[in-house]
């Protein structure tokens, strides 16, 4: 939300206008290499960064270290449904090239990706089931078992 105010300056007698942004917090499912799970917001969450704080539901904050995760799952809600049955077999226009992951774990997914290069430690995708909890997906390269281009 950006809320934006107007400062006048006397002795320049001109107008500048400051705009304040208020950080966009992300609901996100964080998914440990050890299958351990918390849910929370983030508002400090960037791919390039080794951290970040994540605020569980019950207020407190924690420091998650990005290298001991299997995945970030940008989720609509913390609810899910867990009866719901994937579909990978919407297009996703823009989305990139489709690709099938199969994490170490034996879960596995299908969505489209700009970013996977064998070789980058991560990278996101989108998922080809536009009626998923999950709107995009932050996946750790060590948490992957294979990839295949579908």
């Amino acid at each position: 939300m950006l809320s934006s105010f107007i400062l006048l300056t006397k002795s320049v007698k001109r107008i500048t206008r400051f705009t304040k942004v208020s950080m966009q917090l992300n609901k996100v499912v964080v998914q440990f290499q050890d299958g351990a799970l918390m849910k929370g917001e983030t508002s400090d969450f960037f791919p390039n960064k080794k951290s970040f704080h994540l605020q569980l539901l019950d207020g407190n904050m924690v420091d998650i270290n990005v290298e001991k995760l299997k995945a970030v799952f940008f989720v609509k809600d913390f609810e899910g449904n867990k009866d719901y049955k994937k579909q990978y077999t919407d297009v996703i226009p823009g989305g990139g090239k489709k690709i099938k992951i199969q994490f170490t774990d034996g879960e596995s997914l299908i969505g489209y990706t700009q970013g996977y290069t064998p070789n980058r430690p991560v990278f996101f995708v989108i998922p080809a089931d536009k009626q998923s909890n999950n709107q995009r997906i932050f996946i750790i390269s060590s948490a992957v078992k294979k990839i295949e281009f579908v």
